[in-house]
């Protein structure tokens, strides 16, 4: 007779003790689960704020220095207006007051050719001859010796009409203004001009200066709202370029004679004056959505896209460094490496750095590509990018890198543009220079003797390539980087 099976249930009291457990595992599990998403959205919530409070610190700050530049010009031009009269009421024969832009045809110098000029090329928020009364966006430098219409503004007279190969020019280009300089001279290379497609060539462009050019974009355009995710044509819904286009869109619509005397952007020929576009209903196209429903924003078809590194290179891979033209670069940098191997790049210094750029400085040595984007051009690195002058990366100023590298020299400090070795068409020769931005425009002052030094090379070294020899056969698209002593080797 055998014994029956043992019962394959637990007792009551073992099962009451296991689903308790369970219970408890169940509760910490969900706590653990609500206390990560607590400090995520924590985390989010903080670094919104942040984003926020930076956001619009940076725009009261570049509101705030737009509006002093103004209040000075309009103040000189008062000031002036106002001695002026002191001195014709006083028999004295006063000059006229300050005629921003009206008088501008009239005045215009005729250049003879004799000796080649420099022609300045102003940044993306430059400003004329004429403009911001009688503030000068080059300090005073240019003093030394040394969907839209297809055309903008018509001059009546141009101050260098004798221009062409025989009769070339010299161009010097600040920020933004290296890379029109440089859509310029392959437009001309390629005859874009209606009805003179055979006339013009790129031997009317003597040299071409680049002074903290944006010659491979900014990882700035980037933080300031330039979207990644459509390789940098269009703009986030919030940011300082925002506050930026809202700014010109009103600027243009408006269309104030007097506000038009001190500042344009540029986009007249878009047709957003509201005597084209309308009233509010006009407005509001312009203003509707994160790029406009009309309007250079809405195209794509302005400066922004350009400046990011993703635009640069699309611009970059159409245009050539001719082996004919003499190129010169002075890349600015306001940051240095903590000590040690492999150093983070902070600002070098509050004092010398203009107030509205140590900040951004410190933001774009910061600054970091979103992990798992696809980068803007092979072999790309973060800490390539993480010196800069406060508006444009170190690393962008030298020569143009990408998509491919053009021929280059980096020059020492010494050699200074003077008598030295030969210098050789076709290449790029590029040095670093101590300084933010904003430190060779606007304020001549406060560049101090370094403002002459950078200028006086600068002059020193386009009436050094005056007589240029006979440019080389090839027209080159891509050359390899140069080493100095090393031959340039051209590529059809």
């Amino acid at each position: 007779m055998g014994f029956p099976p043992k019962s394959r249930t637990a007792p009551a009291s073992v099962v009451r003790s296991s689903a308790t457990t369970q219970r408890k595992k169940e509760r910490r599990t969900g706590g653990v689960e609500v206390g990560s998403l607590m400090r995520n959205w924590v985390r989010a919530a903080v670094l919104s704020a942040l984003g926020a409070a930076e956001l619009l610190f940076s725009a009261v700050v570049h509101v705030g220095y737009a509006f002093y530049v103004f209040g000075t010009a309009v103040a000189a031009d008062v000031a002036g207006s106002l001695v002026n009269r002191v001195k014709a009421g006083a028999g004295a024969g006063g000059v006229g007051g300050v005629s921003a832009i009206d008088g501008e045809d009239d005045a215009a110098a005729v250049l003879d050719g004799s000796v080649p000029p420099i022609v300045l090329v102003h940044g993306i928020f430059g400003f004329g001859k004429g403009r911001l009364g009688g503030l000068s966006y080059f300090a005073g430098a240019e003093d030394a010796e040394h969907s839209h219409a297809r055309f903008g503004r018509t001059y009546a007279r141009g101050h260098y009409p004798c221009w062409s190969s025989a009769h070339p020019a010299h161009f010097v280009g600040h920020s933004a203004g290296a890379q029109v300089i440089r859509l310029l001279h392959q437009m001309l290379h390629d005859g874009a001009f209606q009805g003179h497609e055979t006339a013009v060539s790129e031997g009317w462009v003597l040299s071409v200066t680049s002074l903290s050019g944006a010659l491979n974009g900014s990882t700035r355009a980037y933080a300031d709202g330039m979207q990644l995710e459509n390789g940098g044509r269009t703009m986030r819904a919030a940011g300082l370029l925002q506050v930026c286009r809202v700014g010109s869109v009103l600027c243009h619509w408006l269309d104030l004679p007097w506000l038009n005397r001190y500042y344009d952007f540029g986009f007249g020929h878009f047709g957003m004056s509201r005597r084209v576009a309308g009233g509010a209903k006009g407005l509001a196209g312009l203003l509707r959505g994160a790029n406009g429903a009309w309007g250079p924003f809405a195209t794509g078809d302005w400066i922004l896209p350009d400046l990011t590194i993703h635009g640069a290179a699309r611009v970059n891979g159409r245009l050539r460094t001719f082996p004919g033209t003499f190129y010169f670069s002075y890349a600015t940098r306001c940051t240095t490496r903590t000590p040690g191997g492999g150093g983070a790049a902070v600002p070098s210094g509050s004092m010398g750095i203009h107030p509205l750029l140590f900040l951004r400085a410190m933001q774009m040595s910061r600054w970091r590509y979103p992990a798992g984007a696809d980068p803007p051009y092979e072999g790309y690195r973060d800490e390539d990018w993480e010196d800069n002058d406060g508006a444009l990366n170190t690393f962008s100023m030298t020569h143009p890198r990408i998509p491919a590298e053009h021929p280059s020299v980096m020059e020492e400090e010494e050699d200074d543009g003077g008598g030295g070795r030969p210098l050789r068409p076709g290449v790029w020769y590029y040095r670093i220079v101590e300084a933010d931005h904003m430190a060779f425009i606007i304020n001549r002052r406060r560049g101090g003797a370094l403002f002459d030094k950078v200028y006086d090379s600068i002059f020193r070294n386009c009436r050094r390539v005056d007589s240029r020899s006979a440019p080389p056969p090839t027209v080159p698209n891509q050359a390899e980087q140069l080493t100095p002593g090393q031959d340039i080797v051209a590529t059809n």
